[in-house]
Order: structure tokens, then sequence, then C-alpha cells
């Protein structure tokens, strides 16, 4: 138990420093006029909303490796004629 007990502080510490900003943040430190609030949310829900745009487009899916090399066949070329593979 007693090894844990150097977290006491820091936590402490933490959590004083999210109450002193949370209380900061306030605007008007919760006194908020009734008519102001309803004027502000049908202001806000009176806006059009915008288009989500992606910040990159989708890259194309490829087909993961296997680590096996496959060599492509070699296809004749077209003024060739086809070799016999016995021959070779």
């Amino acid at each position: 138990m007693e090894i844990l007990l150097w977290l006491v502080p820091p936590v402490v510490v933490t959590c004083l420093a999210m109450l002193w900003v949370s209380w900061l943040g306030r605007e008007g430190r919760g006194e908020v006029d009734p008519e102001v609030a309803v004027r502000r949310m049908a202001e806000a829900l009176g806006k059009e909303p915008r288009p989500h745009a992606s910040r990159r487009p989708p890259t194309p899916v490829r087909d993961r490796s296997t680590g096996i090399a496959v060599r492509p066949s070699r296809l004749p070329r077209r003024d060739e004629a086809p070799r016999d593979r016995r021959s070779a």
C-alpha cells in the first residue's frame, strides 16, 4: 500500500486543476438569461448543416501480400509465334 502513496499528490493536484479550469471556463458563472439561451438555440438550429468533407480520398483496397513471390507468366508478343515448352 505504501508504494501507491506517491500517487496521492498528483491525483489531488489533477482534480483541483480540473475543478479550477471547469469553474473558470463557465461563461457568466452559470448565470445565463433564459431569453438569450432561447435566442442562441434558435440561431443554432436555424443554420444550414455543412456537408461533411473527407480530408483525403479513400485509398483503393489492395490485395495483401502473402509473402510468396510469384513470377508473372511470360506472354508471347503478338509478332512472335508461341514456343513449345518441351523444346526449350
